[in-house]
């Protein structure tokens, strides 16, 4: 997987006038329950899943510091910014307007663009798990219901979208606090399967934290047609993950 630099260049008038409105309406309310959602306590189980980073150590792919963060750069630039956190943004419009036809649209979508059964697993089990967690806290809003509805299950970015809509946080910064909790993991996944230390996992967190305004700037700015899901040696990973001999996570 080749780096991809992602840049703000030639960012819409729109996009930065989003951008500092969010940053001004952030409530400290909003700030901690986006805290919440980005925490790996959360109760989704995302801390369970290596999203194929285990097969790439497995492999010799990733083999210390410098190459598993390489490898989850390169994962966040070409793969989460076109994808989930796409999606992501989209729902999050969507639920804001009950469009519930649109957000099945981009449910389907995320189910349909898995390409293994190990990545549809994992978007299903951690949406199934968060709208349980939404019924709890807000069990009179019909748009929990909905999600719960979505068949077979709802995906993850689809639920995150809802949860960081009761949050009260601007689009943008519930795309970054999506994208921290999945970065969060990921180094977590690291450490324990490299293995590598947790000062080494610092520093790869701080890379992937420097990297994130700028891919959620681009996320933002992506055209509904350019939304995408390939990734083929992220695929053949995966699905060869599901036979490794030896794993410690569910992907």
């Amino acid at each position: 997987m080749a780096p991809v630099a992602a840049t703000t260049t030639g960012m819409t008038t729109a996009t930065i006038t989003e951008s500092v409105a969010s940053a001004e309406a952030l409530s400290p309310s909003a700030l901690l329950q986006l805290m919440w959602l980005a925490s790996p306590a959360l109760p989704v189980g995302g801390f369970s899943y290596s999203e194929g980073l285990e097969a790439a150590i497995e492999s010799g792919l990733v083999r210390d510091e410098v190459s598993a963060g390489n490898w989850l750069l390169d994962q966040l630039k070409l793969a989460l910014s076109r994808a989930d956190l796409a999606v992501a943004a989209a729902a999050h419009e969507a639920w804001q307007q009950h469009d519930l036809v649109r957000v099945t649209a981009l449910n389907d979508w995320v189910r349909q663009t898995r390409e293994s059964s190990e990545m549809r697993l994992q978007t299903e089990q951690m949406g199934r798990s968060l709208q349980l967690w939404l019924l709890q806290r807000q069990p009179q809003d019909p748009r929990v219901v909905a999600l719960g509805s979505l068949a077979p299950a709802p995906t993850w970015p689809v639920a995150f979208a809802l949860a960081a809509l009761h949050t009260g946080a601007p689009r943008r910064e519930a795309l970054l606090a999506h994208a921290f909790g999945w970065a969060e993991n990921m180094v977590q996944a690291a450490i324990k399967s490299v293995p590598l230390g947790q000062s080494a996992g610092q520093r790869m967190l701080a890379r992937l934290v420097e990297a994130l305004p700028a891919v959620i700037d681009a996320t933002l700015q992506l055209p509904e047609d350019q939304r995408q899901a390939c990734t083929p040696m992220l695929a053949i990973l995966s699905a060869q993950h599901e036979a490794q001999y030896s794993r410690l996570f569910r992907s």
